[in-house]
């Protein structure tokens, strides 16, 4: 199978998706999008941080970049013909829905053969997605192997985990070329000209997945004496989040441990704010900081950058995205800015 074909085969996928989350397609007539909605809330019922809005949200990312034309493009910049094949272990994590999805899709149209472990947290989405792709090319079902035991006969590895498993990771895979992932964060610069909208397209950028994924802003660097209730004002409407139990949760948790350590916060009655040099924060929670000089700030997180996913920001900063956009990347944009095509393509 030429790479024509793969992408080919691959967009089907993007018209299933496309198709399930049209309101006005009768799933009920088309067996595959019954058992696709019967398997979501399986996953679901795995990981109630599954939530309809989150999956709607993931889904639809994919239904619009899983296209052709996208597709094509991506792969114009690299030669993928006359591949070797070769054996990729994919160790994936399970923090958002299909978190692991852009990996076995750099393997695929590579032309390897993907052997996945999944996250005991996302083990349903992906298994269906993949077997509708074999369902189309029988001949494709050797190239795609879900593991359950121990992991053998490889070439590489791509591995995502935390700062912890980063280090097994590291030490298991020493003798294999690899990409291995660990804890990263997303920040924001604002400089106090944020409009409305923008606040709240920043809230996008917080909220999308509860603030599971590395996408996901947990610190906030702000002027001296900025005021956030302009910001406040502009995230208010989420304040359903706490409706959720495993939001409200770490919520009532995170704030008990606030207020026994007598730290200062701000609450809203759904988020708070506290002030911090940690990048990471933990659910309901952003940290902020105070810059002074600018210049100051981008050396401090240029010093910063294996720490940190993405950058929001209005202002001149390398490598900045805009409010709203964290969760949206292109099939170029690749986690930790290791390109993971031109691995697979040389590997």
């Amino acid at each position: 199978m030429n790479l024509n074909n793969r992408i080919d085969l691959i967009s089907e996928i993007g018209k299933f998706l496309t198709n399930y989350l049209d309101e006005n397609y009768d799933n009920s007539k088309d067996s595959n999008q019954t058992a696709f909605e019967k398997t979501i809330k399986q996953g679901q019922m795995n990981n109630p941080w599954f939530t309809d809005q989150n999956i709607k949200t993931n889904l639809t990312y994919w239904a619009k970049i899983l296209n052709k034309k996208y597709l094509t493009q991506w792969m114009s910049n690299y030669d993928a013909k006359d591949v070797n094949k070769k054996n990729i272990a994919i160790i994936m994590a399970g923090n958002i829905p299909l978190v692991g999805f852009h990996d076995f899709l750099c393997v695929f149209l590579a032309g390897h053969k993907s052997i996945i472990k999944l996250s005991s947290n996302d083990k349903h989405i992906l298994p269906f997605l993949t077997s509708l792709l074999i369902s189309k090319n029988i001949n494709i079902s050797e190239d795609i192997v879900y593991l359950d035991g121990m992991l053998k006969n490889y070439d590489g590895v791509i591995a995502t985990g935390s700062n912890n498993t980063s280090r097994y990771f590291n030490y298991y895979f020493k003798n294999k070329k690899s990409i291995i992932r660990k804890n990263r964060n997303s920040i924001a610069v604002l400089d106090g000209t944020e409009n409305e909208n923008e606040l709240s397209l920043l809230g996008n950028d917080i909220f999308t997945y509860f603030g599971l994924g590395c996408r996901n802003v947990s610190k906030l660097y702000v002027p001296k004496n900025y005021s956030f209730d302009s910001f406040y004002n502009s995230i208010f409407k989420r304040s359903d989040l706490i409706n959720n139990h495993k939001y409200a949760n770490n919520y009532d948790y995170n704030k008990a441990i606030y207020l026994m350590s007598e730290y200062k916060f701000l609450d809203n009655g759904f988020f708070m704010i506290k002030e911090g040099n940690d990048l990471h924060s933990p659910i309901s929670t952003i940290n902020y900081e105070f810059y002074d000089d600018i210049s100051i700030l981008k050396n401090s997180i240029t010093k910063q950058e294996k720490e940190i996913q993405c950058i929001v920001s209005k202002l001149k900063i390398e490598n900045k995205v805009d409010f709203g956009e964290t969760q949206n990347p292109s099939l170029s944009q690749y986690a930790d800015n290791i390109d993971v095509m031109s691995f697979l393509l040389t590997i």
